[in-house]
């Protein structure tokens, strides 16, 4: 079909394309405990992941993620909702991208657990995040 695209982010990779009914699939890579805090969502019930790009979604678009967490090489799949949109030219020098809310089940629940077990104390921090 077509080669694929440069990934817009060093740590996301999204196809780009006309919009349809299969979710997208992106890749995201959090290497360090402090990014893995920067793009966690502990605001959503289910838990969630910001990450980078520059590809316009859409609130409740289906994402697919694979996520890797700092010193883990599982790759962790997320069938997630787009849930939070920050857009280009954000106020605050917000990054532009997306929200991806877990859904409700128990790979999500575990996924969550495992990433505030990494994130530890950080939870409780006032240091903004690339969502709040």
């Amino acid at each position: 079909m077509s080669a694929k695209p440069p990934a817009s982010t060093p740590q996301a990779n999204a196809p780009s394309g006309a919009s349809s009914a299969r979710p997208s699939v992106v890749q995201l890579a959090i290497k360090e405990k402090a990014a893995l805090y920067a793009a966690y969502i502990p605001l959503f019930k289910e838990g969630g992941v910001f990450f980078p790009t520059a590809r316009d979604y859409q609130l409740g678009a289906d994402v697919y993620v694979l996520i890797t967490l700092p010193d883990d090489t599982q790759r962790y799949p997320v069938a997630g909702k787009v849930a939070w949109v920050t857009p280009a030219k954000a106020s605050g020098n917000r990054t532009q991208g997306v929200g991806v809310r877990f859904p409700n089940d128990e790979k999500s629940r575990l996924l969550k657990l495992k990433i505030e077990e990494i994130i530890g104390s950080l939870l409780a921090s006032e240091r903004p995040t690339q969502t709040i």
